[in-house]
């Protein structure tokens, strides 16, 4: 135990030491990521300056030594865990220090320290905490016997005469076993906060314990938690799914949860790590203060901390997966310069239509009554044809809500009948209510009510997805598993990452893009996103890119963090239109004299572009320019391909004329879908009829096992599936990868 009369700290002396800690935190991150200490000195300075982390990744390869976006983002999130742990040990530093208990060998214990739970394991024993029956029974004058217990040193004796003592009516301790009872209530909390006990019994926990779950009596309707009525697993075999799906299923008290672990064993691990001295007098009651401190202190806590560390595992994996398939579905190419019809379905309420032209410009719009109860088929077919007759609508975009297949059958059976030369598809309209009711919506469209206001999202999310889905929070887009049950904090940072990279990605039209678009480029905030397009309606397109600049706000930094991800089509500086840095323009131009290209003439040379910046010596090249090979590739890619959209080389959308029902369908079948979802046991994925098929891990591989589905599939790909299991009552359709 720690004596009050070690060597301590003083508060100012720990201030000190943390002024020195930046470069142990550069150090450990380093260390954790393999990645040099140089590197992450040169993130780290630049993250504290205000870069982001698109503009590190395109146009700071040469200082950061070609780090990806991925990396940059480990950097980023392990410095600013180092940074609060190091908070954190400060924190109770001084708080140890001003109890006057801070020796050189905690100070140490806890500067070392690079787990949370260990370093709050270290602080535990000094933790202010509300009083316990250890301190009642301190406050008795009862320490001084759970001192000798806890010594082990006496041998010979009988261990009731020193407990007489301690026996008095004045303390309210009338009797020996009441004087036992309270010493071993202390020994019972020094066990508890014994660091070594506690590593080896968490140890024991994560590797060791069974969760089982079983159903509440009291419920007695189905649930959707009917797998976890009688459910056995070890801790570390259990799916993240599982753990998010056990936990609802406690939450919403249909499931008890228990966490179990071989207690006799476990007993053990804790006598052989307290019990120093078998031939100690006192040896049983130390034993009873293990099976207490176990019982009543451990078990509970480190229970509790386990199923939080399972949980954040969990969530983890469900955040992972959530962006994954956000970021496919974001990076979905564009059906571009199409007039598109919008059709929400419904029933009772009728079809909403909205026409947008290829620039997502609302046309018209109205509504129709093709769906029961009303089923008025003759007169909503002459209400479509006259909107595809009077705006040259080449398609339709039926989302796939409520109503859906009925609506997609009328359309199917006008198509069918009238010959138009349109085609449809479904889209998923998940997120266009929350849209159509919030303040970016009404600001669009305030003279339209939110109905409309979320049919005209459904088509232009066909024209653009990513222009289109950035407006609405991505908790809402519906692409991942038990979104609203992990940490919401962690998602909606996670999603963040992946729409700025996105968007950054793709760049943005900075003379067509929505506020909302705009704020997500490197550097933009809301305010500047909304100045630029203010000064657009007011002033007209912009025709540079330094005319950014002239919007408030926007600074020599804001403008190097924005400037290289904005397109400007009209420009008179093609390389306005390119992902090539307004700081590497000079460079640029240089390299176009050396092999006689002709800025102007970029986009209509593109083939004679490419042909004389093939084969070049980039190392010399790029010396002879002032500027690395990293950014000398990046000037010869945009060179090439001006006004690049990286989205256009992606699969399109599948384009239907005519509705297949699940009654047409036959195990064997061949056919393409679109994937809609994955997730960890497979991905659901469209087939053209109204319930989507899953296509199970199991059926994505002959030759191997598939471990993580994103591996094989992603959301909005294409695929060739077999229909294996058909179950026409419950709607379900199994499929397979051929």
């Amino acid at each position: 135990m720690i004596s009050i009369f070690d060597s301590v700290k003083t508060i100012h002396q720990i201030q000190e030491l943390f002024r020195m800690s930046n470069f142990q935190i550069i150090t450990t991150v380093s260390a954790q990521l393999n990645i040099s200490q140089k590197q992450v000195q040169t993130v780290s300075g630049f993250l504290e300056e205000g870069a982001t982390i698109p503009f590190l990744a395109r146009y700071r390869q040469e200082a950061t030594g070609g780090l990806d976006e991925e990396q940059l983002r480990e950097i980023r999130d392990a410095l600013e865990f180092q940074k609060a742990l190091s908070a954190r040990k400060e924190t109770i530093l001084k708080s140890i220090a001003e109890q006057g208990k801070l020796t050189d060998d905690l100070e140490e214990q806890i500067k070392n320290c690079i787990e949370l739970s260990t370093l709050e394991d270290l602080y535990l024993p000094y933790k202010q905490k509300r009083k316990t029956r250890g301190d009642k029974a301190k406050e008795k004058g009862l320490e001084p016997l759970a001192e000798l217990v806890w010594s082990q040193e006496i041998e010979n004796g009988n261990p009731d005469d020193y407990a007489k003592e301690y026996v008095s009516e004045e303390k309210e301790v009338p009797t020996v076993e009441d004087a036992w009872k309270g010493a071993t209530d202390i020994v019972a909390e020094w066990i508890n906060e014994h660091l070594e006990v506690r590593e080896k019994l968490r140890d024991i926990f994560q590797k060791h314990s069974t969760i089982k779950t079983k159903k509440n009596p009291a419920v007695k309707d189905r649930t959707n938690f009917e797998d976890y009525y009688e459910f056995t697993s070890k801790v570390d075999r259990l799916k993240p799914y599982q753990i998010l799906a056990i936990n609802r299923g406690e939450r919403e008290n249909i499931l008890f949860v228990n966490t179990e672990v071989w207690e006799e064993r476990t007993l053990e691990t804790i006598d052989d790590i307290v019990i120093t001295n078998d031939m100690s007098i006192f040896t049983e009651r130390l034993q009873d203060a293990v099976e207490d401190a176990f019982k009543r202190l451990l078990s509970p806590s480190l229970e509790r901390e386990l199923r939080n560390a399972l949980t954040e595992k969990a969530d983890a994996h469900a955040i992972d997966t959530f962006a994954t398939n956000l970021g496919n579905l974001l990076m979905q190419p564009p059906l571009e310069k199409k007039v598109v019809l919008g059709l929400d379905p419904a029933y009772r309420t009728g079809c909403k239509l909205a026409v947008v032209d290829g620039t997502g410009k609302y046309l018209d719009g109205t509504t129709i009554y093709p769906t029961p109860p009303q089923s008025k088929i003759a007169e909503s077919e002459i209400v479509l044809g006259k909107l595809i007759d009077k705006y040259k609508v080449e398609l339709i975009a039926i989302g796939n809500g409520t109503g859906s297949r009925e609506a997609e059958q009328f359309v199917a059976d006008f198509i069918q009948k009238s010959g138009v030369p349109v085609s449809y598809l479904i889209v998923n309209e998940a997120g266009a209510s929350v849209y159509s009711a919030s303040k970016v919506a009404r600001n669009e469209f305030p003279d339209l009510d939110a109905a409309q206001r979320g049919n005209i999202s459904i088509a232009r999310r066909v024209q653009d997805p990513l222009a289109e889905l950035v407006k609405i929070d991505p908790k809402s887009i519906g692409v991942g598993l038990y979104q609203h049950d992990v940490n919401q904090s962690q998602l909606s940072g996670k999603l963040d990452d992946v729409v700025e990279s996105c968007v950054n990605e793709v760049g943005v039209n900075l003379n067509t893009a929505s506020a909302p678009l705009l704020t997500h480029i490197s550097g933009l905030s809301k305010k500047v996103a909304e100045g630029i397009v203010h000064r657009r309606e007011k002033e007209g397109i912009f025709t540079s890119r330094n005319q950014i600049k002239e919007i408030e706000g926007v600074g020599e930094f804001r403008f190097q963090q924005a400037a290289g991800f904005m397109r400007i089509p009209e420009s008179k500086n093609p390389l306005d239109n390119t992902a090539i840095h307004p700081e590497s323009y000079q460079a640029a131009e240089k390299l176009c004299n050396l092999f006689s290209i002709d800025l102007e003439k970029l986009s209509s040379q593109k083939d004679q572009v490419a042909l004389k910046l093939s084969n070049i010596n980039t190392k010399q090249v790029a010396a002879e320019l002032g500027v690395g090979e990293p950014t000398l590739e990046l000037i010869i890619e945009n060179l090439q391909k001006p006004g690049r959209d990286p989205r256009e080389s992606l699969q399109k959308p599948i384009l239907r004329t005519d509705v297949v029902k699940m009654e047409d369908l036959k195990e064997g079948q061949k056919l393409q879908g679109t994937v809609r979802n994955v997730v960890d046991f497979g991905a659901f994925v469209d087939i053209g009829v109204k319930q989507d098929g899953l296509l199970h891990v199991s059926g994505m591989s002959k030759t191997k096992k598939v471990d993580d589905p994103h591996d094989v599939v992603g959301v909005g790909d294409i695929i060739n599936v077999e229909i294996i299991k058909l179950d026409l009552e419950r709607g379900r359709i199994g499929l397979k990868l051929y």
